[in-house]
């Protein structure tokens, strides 16, 4: 399981994209995702992207609300912070397609 990225390779990537990869290795194509579960993976996973401003030893739960609301609109998860989320076969690409890029060290700006 990865531990982290460095950051030079995720800090162009956009939030929903960071947020699809932690989805990703939470298996969340196959099982229930919880808010505060996505809100540590991503934190775990990207720290710099997910962290407090001012406490960077702390996740920000704000920075997962308005992309999850994005994410659900685009059909790349399904779901709700009350019933959890889920990952559909969409996001699951697109999951894909950014850690390919993350692991080739490259990331396509759009």
């Amino acid at each position: 399981m990865k531990k982290s990225w460095p950051r030079e390779i995720y800090e162009k990537a956009s939030i929903s994209d960071l947020i699809l990869v932690s989805f990703y290795f939470l298996n969340g194509a196959n099982k229930k995702i919880g808010f505060e579960d996505l809100l540590k993976k991503s934190f775990d996973l990207f720290p710099q992207k997910f962290c407090l401003a001012k406490y960077c030893q702390w996740p920000d739960s704000q920075k997962l609300d308005r992309p999850l609301r994005a994410l659900r609109r685009k059909k790349m998860i399904l779901g709700g912070p009350k019933e959890n989320f889920t990952l559909t076969k969409t996001g699951r690409k697109r999951a894909l397609e950014t850690i390919n890029l993350f692991r080739q060290r490259k990331l396509k700006l759009k």
